[in-house]
């Protein structure tokens, strides 16, 4: 007789329905990202253009916190999706004066792109890593709040100290955080941590925006732009 034994990949130890589901939220994900940064550079543009006040921006920022807390709300339902676009919109005009600024400024057009270019490398670079070597960086996650709590109420603090050093200090740390935060969502949802991709995409969507931020102001600093 000619008997033929057939592995079956559960028989092998391969959960592969597990597998099939996170690489959907990963590719979803990743999908929904590049979609709400490109809407967010359109409405960065449209801010650009009309030219929006500092004080709009401000206000536009605490609308964006408001919307956040709504994505979070929906993101298990059909109305997730149109949340996040208002959320990423609202984060991105945002931008508008900020980026008119730093245009402004000697070689600013050439700064702005150093740093687009910079946080794009350190995204893709850190992804890259996350999921070529899959490892877990949960461990990562309460040294990473705690950094970033400390971070806040420094810059709330520095407000209204207005130190320089210490400005310059908060980005340099807040640069640091949103990477090992890049590493840590990336890890969960690889590892099945998160299932969600509207709430993976904006968790991602929040360590680009607040790197591409503060690698900017660095840039600024060491460039001599920004005095």
């Amino acid at each position: 007789m000619n008997d033929k034994t057939v592995f079956t990949s559960s028989q092998a130890g391969f959960d592969t329905t597990g597998l099939v589901s996170t690489n959907k939220v990963l590719k979803n994900t990743y999908m929904l990202l590049g979609m709400t940064l490109a809407f967010s550079a359109l409405t960065a543009g449209i801010a650009m253009a009309m030219n929006l006040s500092h004080t709009t921006a401000l206000v536009l920022t605490l609308v964006g916190f408001g919307l956040l807390f709504v994505v979070n709300r929906m993101a298990d339902s059909a109305k997730g999706l149109p949340a996040i676009f208002a959320f990423t919109g609202v984060m991105g005009a945002s931008l508008g004066p900020m980026l008119n600024y730093y245009l402004s400024l000697p070689g600013g057009p050439a700064l702005v792109m150093q740093a687009l270019g910079g946080t794009a490398l350190v995204f893709f670079g850190l992804s890259a890593y996350a999921l070529t070597t899959r490892k877990d960086f949960s461990y990562m996650g309460g040294f990473l709040m705690v950094g970033l709590i400390v971070a806040i109420v420094a810059s709330i603090a520095n407000i209204f100290l207005g130190i320089p050093a210490l400005s310059l200090t908060i980005s340099a740390a807040i640069i640091m955080i949103m990477s090992g935060l890049i590493l840590f969502d990336t890890s969960r949802i690889i590892n099945g941590g998160e299932t969600n991709y509207i709430r993976a995409t904006v968790s991602l969507y929040l360590n680009i925006y607040n790197l591409f931020i503060h690698l900017l102001h660095l840039l600024s600093v060491f460039t001599g732009g920004d005095d």
